[in-house]
């Protein structure tokens, strides 16, 4: 035994490299058969593929230009990380986008902009944005609620984020008077840090579920009972990424936590159906909206993604004959978000955002609905401008997935869907979460929603307004194409936006039904 450590020992360590390589080489050669390049040309072939997996990566840092990246280019990623630490977001010596562009935005200013008269909410606290509707008023639920922040976390479940970054995000809609939407995972410890909560469920009913998979009344009643920070509760009838498809959840990921939070057994796939159980029609919808409404006293609303629009006409005849409906809805864009799809529906199914919102919006309007309603945007809509174009066509409010996912540190890795995420945010790995801290990511995510409502703000003053909500759609203009060079949206789009009634931020500041009393309680 002695003697062969010592041969062993005596072989030089360029002796070992070629002895590891000679064996890869005898792998590559007869023992493997699924890649072709590896066998034909065995040890350097594995270098093409090195240099595949890490592509992105060489693109992204070395290759691409600051505005040419998809989904969120340099320029956009670089102001999100600046304005969550508090740093110079500006930029100088001109625009470096191609202001000629196709759907360019241009915000028109006014000769002489707002001015904020003495005692205004916004000389003391320059990031006060409520939403300027209140959510289950018109309905008369028992708990009304008003949004305190125009910008809010986006549906984000815990499982598809780490405990880490669902935790920041919530201390982060705490400490500035934001929401945060559960997503369908179920509400989690992690949301319960103080941030004022929107639950969410969609086909899986994780949080509300049966045994057997179905919805269960009773448990949504207890849940809403033990937890008053949920402040309203949205039906996903579809998203973005992949409507009209169902999910799969491993049973390698269902940890006991996750079981326990989302109603399902420990090591078992659990399957998220395509379409829900609890409803198979508009009418059925509206029922369940209502029997929710009824037992829990909340505000209740639907997200979905946008194709066809007769169910769409059809729940806006329902709503004018009956009475009832949706307290708000959330229109989520065809451009995706953080849930992982195939390329078929991430990039061919549904609509993007401004076609998907401008046609539904159409509907309730010609219906004379839109004041009962709070409309939510959901779409890459989280930066001043794009915020501006979506109010002057008719939202209300926005919510942001992947830009509060990189004001927490997301680098766009683009590999949420592995399990792998380097930066801890999207992934179930305890090494890979450790390097989120809690503290500081909540602080930032904060400071992203503070900068944001500030510039738009600005921007609101700017174009002669004092709240977002006041915004037509002549306001902005866009560039259409060569024939049609540039138009307000009134002209593209074909409708014109009804007024949202409003009298001044002092009155949102003072209504009772106003959310993120904790953060603002601080500021004035």
């Amino acid at each position: 035994m002695d003697s062969l450590l010592d041969f062993l020992g005596s072989i030089a360590w360029w002796a070992w490299i070629l002895i590891f390589l000679l064996l890869v080489a005898i792998r590559d050669i007869f023992f493997q058969r699924a890649h072709t390049i590896s066998h034909n040309f065995p040890v350097v072939g594995h270098l093409r593929y090195w240099l595949e997996s890490i592509g992105p990566e060489m693109r992204q840092y070395f290759v691409a230009n600051n505005r040419e990246e998809l989904p969120f280019n340099r320029i956009e990623r670089s102001w999100i990380y600046a304005s969550a630490k508090k740093e110079n977001n500006y930029e100088g010596f001109g625009t470096e986008r191609d202001i000629y562009a196709h759907q360019h935005i241009f915000v028109k200013n006014a000769m002489i902009a707002y001015q904020l008269p003495e005692r205004h909410p916004n000389i003391k606290d320059p990031y006060f944005i409520p939403c300027a509707k209140v959510i289950g008023a018109y309905n008369k639920r028992k708990k009304p609620y008003r949004p305190a922040s125009i910008i809010n976390v986006s549906a984000m479940s815990f499982g598809s984020l780490s405990a880490a970054a669902v935790e920041s995000l919530n201390n982060g809609v705490k400490k500035c008077g934001a929401y945060h939407n559960t997503g369908e995972g179920g509400l989690s410890p992690y949301h319960k840090q103080g941030g004022d909560v929107i639950f969410h469920f969609g086909t899986g009913y994780f949080g509300v579920r049966t045994r057997d998979g179905n919805f269960s009344m009773e448990k949504m009643k207890i849940l809403v009972d033990e937890n008053p920070c949920i402040k309203a509760v949205e039906i996903k009838l579809s998203q973005g990424a992949k409507p009209g498809k169902g999910g799969v959840l491993p049973g390698a990921k269902i940890t006991h936590e996750l079981a326990e939070i989302r109603g399902v057994e420990v090591g078992k796939d659990v399957l998220s159906p395509a379409t829900h159980k609890a409803f198979s029609s508009i009418a059925e919808l509206l029922e369940l909206i209502e029997a929710i409404a009824e037992e829990t006293g909340l505000p209740v609303g639907i997200k979905g993604a946008v194709g066809k629009l007769e169910q769409w006409e059809e729940l806006a005849n329902l709503m004018k004959k009956t009475g009832k409906g949706p307290d708000f809805i959330t229109i989520d864009g065809g451009e995706g978000g953080t849930g992982a799809a195939p390329p078929s529906f991430a990039d061919h199914v549904s609509l993007p955002w401004t076609y998907a919102f401008s046609s539904v919006y159409k509907i309730f309007k010609d219906m004379g609905l839109t004041e009962r309603i709070v409309f939510i945007g959901s779409g890459k809509l989280g930066f001043p401008a794009k915020a501006a174009m979506a109010f002057s066509m008719g939202v209300d409010c926005i919510n942001v997935a992947r830009e509060a996912m990189m004001s927490i540190g997301c680098i766009q890795a683009q590999i949420c869907h592995t399990n792998r995420c380097p930066s801890g945010v999207a992934t179930q790995n305890k090494w890979l979460q450790n390097g989120i801290n809690v503290p500081l990511k909540s602080d930032r995510l904060a400071q992203y929603f503070k900068t944001f409502r500030k510039e738009f703000l600005e921007i609101t003053h700017a174009a002669g307004y004092e709240h977002p909500c006041q915004f037509k759609m002549s306001d902005i203009q866009v560039n259409v194409d060569d024939d049609y060079l540039s138009s307000d949206l009134e002209a593209v789009y074909s409708y014109k936006k009804d007024q949202v009634a409003f009298s001044s931020m002092q009155e949102l500041y003072d209504c009772s039904f106003l959310g993120g009393k904790p953060s603002l309680e601080k500021t004035l």
